[in-house]
């Protein structure tokens, strides 16, 4: 599961924040300026950012070390 994480979910949850970064600070959109406003092909982009940050986030909770509880 690191590999995943490390080399796909990571990645793309970053490409994410930059993007509302982007859109926050410049009022700039970089997927939609790559792909165009409202397309097919931007929404899929929007779409698999999404599931990433969404597995990544159910992943850091599973991978989580169980604490002992003494």
């Amino acid at each position: 599961m690191r590999g995943l994480t490390n080399y796909v979910l990571k990645p793309l949850t970053f490409i994410g924040a930059l993007n509302w970064g982007l859109i926050g600070i410049f009022g700039f959109d970089l997927v939609a300026w790559i792909f165009g406003a409202g397309t097919l092909a931007s929404s899929i982009v929007y779409a698999i950012i999404g599931i990433a940050a969404l597995v990544w986030l159910i992943l850091i909770f599973i991978d989580r070390p169980v604490r002992d509880a003494r």
